[in-house]
């Protein structure tokens, strides 16, 4: 019996280097596999999952052995913390280990909605030539609103201020002399949320999912940004309404949306249809976390950890 199960994809040099003097069952396949999965775990000490594998009570009970929980990421919501609590496990999350890719995915997804100018290789190839269509707008002088203000989102701020963005955030857990807001690009303004979102030119949502933030940026909320302000939602897919995004591209008061975590993942495509026909819109699954990069150190620091924890 394995003392380590791995259930979704992680860099294999951290499971040689860092968990080598275990017995690991390391199959991606296994979070679509439930039965096997937790024929698996009937002797595991140890359980490493990224977001889709849904570690609830059930689950836990497959694992009578369970000690520690690795996560390859930051977001807990698909893992029973309470049913952890109570059993006596540990659950490690890989703090801080993608926040520079999640950054850099909102700050490069902001330019990329602003400019719109990416998508014109099909029409210049034929000679169509189609410039007048093309005028986007510069990220420079323009207000980034950071709904939470937490490591990944202090990183985005560091970003945007480098491109000259004016910066303000809302996070009503950190104290105004929190160090926090001042950052080497110059202090960011803390607003109310209301405010925050009136101003914004880029809305972007760092914040995790929970019973206050579910439907958090809901149709009244999107109707309160500027006209033609982008939202990116590389955070949680249940803090927005995603209807009410689709039906503010078609009615042309957002000027752009991004969203790489939605309500129920993976997407259905019955669930994707309501962004048919949505202009200046990126959907991406789950990935603004995940790069090459990455993929190393949350894998290496998780690995690292669970070997501890054993």
């Amino acid at each position: 019996m394995p003392d380590v199960v791995i259930t979704e994809f992680m860099d294999e040099d951290a499971i040689r280097d860092s968990l080598s003097g275990f017995d690991v069952a390391y199959d991606p396949t296994l979070v679509d596999r439930p039965d096997d999965l937790r024929a698996a775990l009937s002797g595991a000490r140890a359980l490493i999952v990224r977001n889709r594998t849904k570690v609830n009570a059930a689950l836990l009970a497959a694992g009578p052995a369970l000690r520690v929980v690795g996560r390859l990421g930051v977001g807990l919501d698909n893992i029973d913390q309470p049913a952890c609590q109570a059993r006596g496990i540990t659950v490690i999350p890989a703090t801080g280990a993608n926040d520079v890719s999640v950054a850099e995915y909102v700050v490069a997804t902001a330019m990329l909605l602003l400019r719109g100018a990416y998508g014109a290789t099909a029409d210049v190839a034929a000679g169509t030539w189609p410039r007048g269509r093309l005028m986007g707008r510069e990220i420079a002088g323009k207000r980034l609103g950071l709904v939470g203000f937490g490591s990944i989102a202090r990183e985005t701020a560091q970003r945007a201020a480098a491109l000259g963005m004016r910066v303000s955030a809302h996070d009503p857990f950190l104290p105004a002399d929190h160090p926090a807001w001042a950052q080497p690009g110059g202090r960011v303004a803390s607003l109310p949320l209301h405010d925050l979102v009136a101003e914004a030119d880029v809305l972007s949502l760092h914040v995790p999912l929970t019973d206050a933030t579910r439907g958090l940026i809901d149709a009244r909320m999107i109707a309160r940004l500027p006209k033609g302000a982008i939202l990116i939602n590389a955070a949680r897919g249940g803090v927005v309404d995603e209807p009410a995004v689709a039906q503010a591209l078609r009615e042309g008061h957002l000027g752009g949306a991004a969203l790489d975590v939605f309500d129920a993942e993976p997407l259905s495509a019955e669930a994707g249809a309501v962004f048919a026909d949505c202009p200046n819109l990126i959907l991406t699954p789950h990935i603004a976390g995940v790069t090459v990069e990455s993929n190393v150190r949350v894998s290496r620091m998780i690995a690292k950890a669970v070997a501890e924890a054993l």
